[in-house]
């Protein structure tokens, strides 16, 4: 495959574009699970009617990856689009607060339950002690089980803009079902990683628009942070941990 048509270069994998097809790639040790379930996720949101790119197929390459042939959409990240455009952030992140409540809107029962991805993650974390996995599992299961459709990783360079002006999201490798503050609050992290300032306006947003109350959201957040934190990506562990407090967020 030809290097000069990467679309973007993630961790454990890059994208390509090829055709009218897009085509995720992933490392060599990349479990073949993982890539079966993404595909198999993105199957299902497919079956909600949410603006997705469509599964064309599961493959290996001539090199012996794994890799997801998905319909290719040309445009923008919504990303790019707020950075270009900083003027008009605010109708921007209405419109990607609308498109994830309208994800939220969806359900899919064979999704993967987030409360049990969730208290796996909690219960094999290397980077919390007994005290700290024993709050965050009582507090997981206190909260309300809900069973709409969560992306998991939503932040608007998932978010693709067209020519027309309609949104596609991508990468659903993290879809669960569940509580959608849940989802909030993953989404809210996100942005908090990269600016706070940002993080504020989306929260207000969400609260605002959903009618959910900011406490609400907030009560997840120790829990996201935790589920984040095993993945030890450089420069968060900070931030990460001083959200770990499960008494700041009663």
């Amino acid at each position: 495959m030809k290097t000069d048509n990467i679309l973007a270069t993630r961790t454990h994998k890059i994208i390509y574009q090829v055709g009218d097809a897009a085509v995720k790639v992933f490392d060599k040790n990349f479990p073949k699970a993982d890539v079966l379930n993404e595909a198999l996720n993105q199957a299902m949101v497919e079956e909600t009617g949410l603006p997705i790119p469509k599964v064309r197929g599961v493959n290996v390459t001539e090199d012996g990856n794994w890799c997801i042939t998905s319909d290719y959409i040309e445009g923008k990240t919504l990303e790019q689009i707020m950075e270009e455009d900083p003027d008009n952030l605010e109708k921007y992140m209405r419109e990607f607060v609308a498109l994830q409540m309208e994800v939220h809107s969806k359900k899919m029962p064979k999704l993967n339950k987030l409360k049990d991805k969730w208290n796996n993650k909690i219960s094999a974390s290397k980077e919390l002690n007994a005290t700290t996995r024993y709050e965050l599992h009582t507090r997981l299961s206190s909260m309300p089980k809900h069973n709409k459709v969560l992306h998991g990783d939503f932040n608007p360079s998932n978010i693709i803009v067209d020519g027309k002006g309609r949104y596609h999201i991508l990468d659903w490798s993290h879809a669960t079902q569940g509580n959608a503050s849940a989802d909030a609050a993953t989404t809210y992290l996100l942005f908090a990683l990269k600016d706070q300032k940002v993080a504020e306006l989306y929260m207000d947003t969400f609260c605002e628009m959903s009618d959910t109350a900011r406490q609400y959201v907030q009560r997840w957040l120790p829990i996201t942070a935790a589920s984040r934190l095993g993945k030890k990506l450089p420069g968060e562990r900070e931030l990460l941990e001083s959200w770990l407090d499960v008494v700041e967020y009663e």
